[in-house]
C-alpha cells in the first residue's frame, strides 16, 4: 500500500464514476472502489426511462443537462430519444397531470398537452380512455445494463484506476489521509467522495456521521418478444408506471412499485402483490399485454433522505470528505452531477449548485 490517491470514490455506480472521470480529466488521480462490479447497483438495474415529465421541478435543469448527456454517449449506453407521452384516465388525473406538467413547462421541460386524435396517430395501440396527455419529444431511454461496461471503458480510457469487489470494512484517518480497509487489501486517499448509493447510511457511520437515508425496492419487468405495440415512452399520471417497447420487441415496465428488502440484506425480493398491480396499469393501458407472458421481474434499490433531493457536498464535519448521493430520478441526472461533484472538488466553479448535505436533517454523532 505505498501508492496514495488524491481521492478515492468509494462507489462505482454512475456518479461515482462521472465524478472521477471529471476529476482526472482537471488533473488529480483518483480511484473507484466498489463492493461488486462497477454500475451493477442501482445504476444498472433500473428501467432506463430518461423521461422529463417524471422529474422534480426543482431538478429540472439538471434533468435536462443529464439527457444531454445521454444523448453524447449514443448506442454505447442503448440511448434512445423516441418521445413520451404520460396519460391520465379520469378527470381527477387529468387535473394531475395539467398541474404538474404545467410547473416543469415553467422550469424549462419542452413539454405540450396533445389531443387524443394527435396521440391515437401515434399510439394507436394504446387504450382509448385517456382523458388527457402530456408529450415531450426529448424523452427516451438508455439501455441501464450498459452502465457498466460503459463506465468502465471510460476510466480505462483516462487511465482511472478502480477495485471492484472491494467492499468497505473499515476507514482510518491517517496523517496524510485516510486508510481504506478490505477484507484482504487496502487504499490509501487523501481524500474520500461517498458514492455508494443506497450504501451510503452505513459507509458515513464509519465517519460518525449519522445519513437519513432510506431505500426504495423498486420493481422492473421485462416481457417476451412482442409484435411492435408501441414506440414512445409511455407514462401515467400517477407516477406508478413507464413502460417502453426495445428495437428486439421486449417491454420493460416499471413504475416504482415495491419489493422487500433491505440494502443490508442484498438483492430485493418481489412482492407479488405489488407487481400484480403494476402489470395490471400495464394491461390497462396498453390492452395488448393482456396475453404477453413476463419474462423476468427484478428489484433495484434507489435511495433518497426525506426531501428527495440529492445530497452533493462536504460531509458534515469533514473537509476533505464529500458524500454523493439519494435522489428520486439519479438515473437520469447521474452523469451531469457526477460532473458537477468533481467540479466542486476541483474547486471550479460549478455551472449550477450542488446540495449541502448538511442541511437540517444530518446528525454528526461524534
Amino acid at each position: 500500500m505505498n501508492e496514495i490517491y488524491d481521492i478515492a470514490c468509494i462507489g462505482g455506480g454512475i456518479m461515482g464514476c462521472a465524478s472521477a472521470l471529471q476529476m482526472a480529466e482537471g488533473g488529480i488521480k483518483p480511484i473507484v472502489l466498489d463492493q461488486g462490479d462497477l454500475g451493477q447497483g442501482a445504476s444498472g438495474v433500473n428501467a432506463g426511462t430518461l423521461s422529463l415529465q417524471i422529474k422534480r421541478v426543482k431538478l429540472m435543469p439538471y434533468a435536462l443537462r443529464g439527457h444531454q448527456e445521454w444523448e453524447s454517449m449514443g448506442d454505447a449506453v442503448g440511448f434512445r430519444k423516441t418521445g413520451g407521452y404520460t396519460l391520465a384516465f379520469t378527470d381527477h388525473e387529468a387535473e394531475l397531470l395539467q398541474e404538474r406538467m404545467r410547473l416543469k413547462v415553467d422550469a424549462g421541460a419542452p413539454i405540450e398537452f396533445v389531443s387524443n386524435r394527435v396521440l391515437n396517430q401515434a399510439e394507436p395501440n394504446l387504450a382509448d380512455r385517456v382523458v388527457a396527455a402530456s408529450y415531450c419529444a426529448e424523452d427516451g431511454y438508455a439501455n441501464s445494463s450498459l452502465t457498466g461496461q460503459f463506465y468502465r471503458a471510460k476510466l480505462k480510457q483516462q487511465g482511472v484506476q478502480y477495485r471492484e469487489g472491494f467492499k468497505v470494512l473499515g476507514v482510518e484517518a491517517c496523517n496524510d489521509g485516510y486508510v481504506i480497509r478490505s477484507t484482504n487489501s487496502s487504499v490509501k486517499a487523501k481524500k474520500l467522495l461517498l458514492s455508494a448509493g443506497a450504501w451510503l447510511k452505513p459507509l458515513a457511520a464509519l465517519m460518525d456521521v449519522e445519513l437519513p437515508v432510506q431505500a426504495r425496492i423498486n420493481t422492473v419487468s421485462v416481457t417476451e418478444r412482442l409484435p411492435m405495440l408501441m414506440r414512445s415512452v409511455i407514462g401515467h399520471a400517477t407516477g406508478l408506471l413507464t413502460m417502453k417497447q426495445k428495437a428486439n420487441g421486449t417491454l420493460l415496465i416499471g413504475g416504482g412499485w415495491q419489493g422487500r428488502g433491505t440494502p443490508e440484506q442484498g438483492r430485493g425480493q418481489i412482492d407479488t402483490d405489488s407487481l400484480r398491480s403494476n402489470l395490471a396499469l400495464a394491461r390497462h393501458v396498453l390492452p395488448a399485454l393482456e396475453y404477453a407472458r413476463i419474462a423476468r421481474s427484478w428489484t433495484g434499490f434507489e435511495a433518497h433522505v426525506p426531501d428527495f433531493y440529492p445530497l452533493a457536498g462536504k460531509l458534515p464535519g469533514y473537509e476533505d470528505v464529500f458524500v454523493l448521493g439519494c435522489v428520486r430520478g439519479g438515473y437520469t441526472i447521474g452523469p451531469y452531477i457526477g460532473k458537477l461533484m468533481g467540479d466542486y472538488i476541483l474547486e471550479r466553479t460549478t455551472e449550477l449548485p450542488l446540495f449541502d448535505p448538511g442541511r437540517n436533517f444530518v446528525e454528526v454523532v461524534a
